[in-house]
């Protein structure tokens, strides 16, 4: 058989591979916001002002730890270039790199965010007692802050070395051991709001020690060393720092959405805060297909088969893109009972149908850009992807300025801001993505880029 036959022709055994690293690595990611469903869960029962400063305080913490997620992402492909040039004692010296990055940004995250705690509750403006118990939350919570990081970048090792499985056997059992210790400090020993972010620590720096326990096994394994190396540590940060603006550029977008979304009016705010959790929910599962393209590109680049490299893109981007359809189905099939299952209010109901039809009809597009975003941070192409970050944040703020100003309100507002995001933000994303995956640039083979 050609070679060229061999190449284009569809690989199942990639295609279980593919699946093979994208399921576990779902239940990963869908584990982790279940943390703070459940101290949502325990504290709402604690009542209203208890529940409205765990919102306060979520919200630094999320944002927070959402820009640390570079510390995955940096680590995976580093780890499975390695792994793919056959330097597997070499990809577990990356990982313990990232590991100790992960610690160092942590400690100083924590001791930054503990000394401002009351500032950054402040800058809400809430109510006295709301944003005492914002605070107690938070100053509390500080102390896990390292140990989400430390998990971030555990992870990434053990992706980039093709271990999908064990971060989602850590994810949930944190969650049990979340659960549990929320209830018992929450109720049982009567700390209120500062009982739940106790008992998430605990279980965050548990997660930590079972991570530390694997990793441990495969550096003796190999015969790699736990201690630091600077010039590990600042490549980790160099390749961090460019995957940090990617991941600011994104944050932006979605305050951006909020801020448009506020103008119009408070009920199209809730309507569009139903429509932008949808759109978290699907990011999740078609994320799990962007982690199977991070390993899987860094592998093939690692052992400098560009053929193979190019292979995994196509079979990842078919994927993205039939995952996508799937969702929109989905959204296109619950499009008008979603809105009265998450609200009783029936003029802001009426609001999330034209959202979630929007979301249906770029469920797919969400799938390729997803999918691309991962085979080139996969690839290590990590400055380009953050340059093109800032540029389609611009085009998105020139679609939601135009929103704003029209502001339209009602069942229109609502369907232009989304269609602006998920529709323009998303549609400038494929094409800044899909001009780099036609050339070359990107395929950079060797065990380092």
């Amino acid at each position: 058989m050609p070679e060229d036959c061999r190449v284009t022709r569809p690989d199942r055994r990639l295609d279980r591979e593919i699946v093979g690293l994208a399921v576990p690595a779902l239940g990963a990611l869908v584990a982790e916001p279940l943390f703070l469903l459940a101290d949502t869960a325990m504290v709402g029962h604690l009542g209203t002002t208890a529940l409205a400063g765990l919102s306060l305080a979520s919200s630094v913490l999320q944002t927070a730890i959402g820009l640390m997620v570079f510390l995955a992402y940096a680590t995976t492909p580093a780890v499975a270039r390695l792994r793919g040039a056959g330097d597997e004692r070499g990809a577990v010296t990356a990982g313990v790199d990232g590991l100790w990055l992960a610690a160092a940004l942590g400690v100083a995250l924590a001791l930054a965010g503990w000394w401002t705690t009351p500032a950054l509750v402040g800058v809400f403006g809430a109510e006295e007692t709301v944003a005492d118990q914002a605070s107690r939350y938070l100053s509390i919570s500080m102390a896990g802050l390292p140990a989400m990081l430390l998990v971030f970048a555990a992870a990434g090792l053990l992706r980039g070395l093709h271990d999908t499985r064990t971060p989602l056997v850590v994810a949930a059992a944190g969650f049990a051991a979340n659960a549990a210790l929320n209830g018992a400090l929450v109720y049982g020993a009567g700390w209120g709001i500062a009982g739940s972010a106790a008992g998430t620590v605990l279980a965050q720096w548990g997660m930590v020690g079972a991570y530390l326990w694997v990793i441990t096994r495969h550096a003796r394994r190999v015969g790699a060393s736990g201690r630091p190396r600077r010039v590990g540590i600042l490549s980790g940060a160099r390749a961090g720092s460019w995957l940090f603006l990617r991941t600011l550029s994104l944050r932006v977008a979605l305050l951006l959405v909020t801020y448009v979304a506020a103008a119009l009016g408070s009920d199209e705010l809730a309507a569009l805060q139903i429509g932008m959790t949808l759109f978290a929910t699907a990011a999740f599962a078609l994320d799990a297909l962007a982690i199977a393209a991070q390993v899987l590109v860094g592998a093939r680049l690692g052992a400098g088969d560009v053929a193979a490299a190019r292979v995994v893109l196509r079979r990842c981007v078919a994927w993205g893109v039939a995952g996508g359809v799937v969702v929109g189905a989905v959204f296109a099939a619950l499009a008008w009972v979603i809105g009265p299952a998450f609200t009783s209010a029936e003029e802001v109901a009426g609001l999330v149908t034209p959202a979630v039809l929007v979301l249906a009809v770029t469920a797919p597009l969400a799938g390729l850009v997803f999918v691309l975003d991962g085979v080139l941070i996969g690839a290590g192409d990590n400055r380009y992807l953050a340059w093109t970050g800032l540029i389609n944040l611009a085009a998105f703020a020139v679609l939601a300025g135009a929103v704003l100003l029209w502001a339209p309100g009602g069942r229109a507002g609502v369907g232009y801001l989304m269609g602006a995001f998920a529709g323009g933000f998303l549609a400038a994303r494929a094409v800044t993505l899909s001009l780099r995956v036609r050339g070359s640039g990107w395929l950079v083979v060797g065990a380092e880029r």
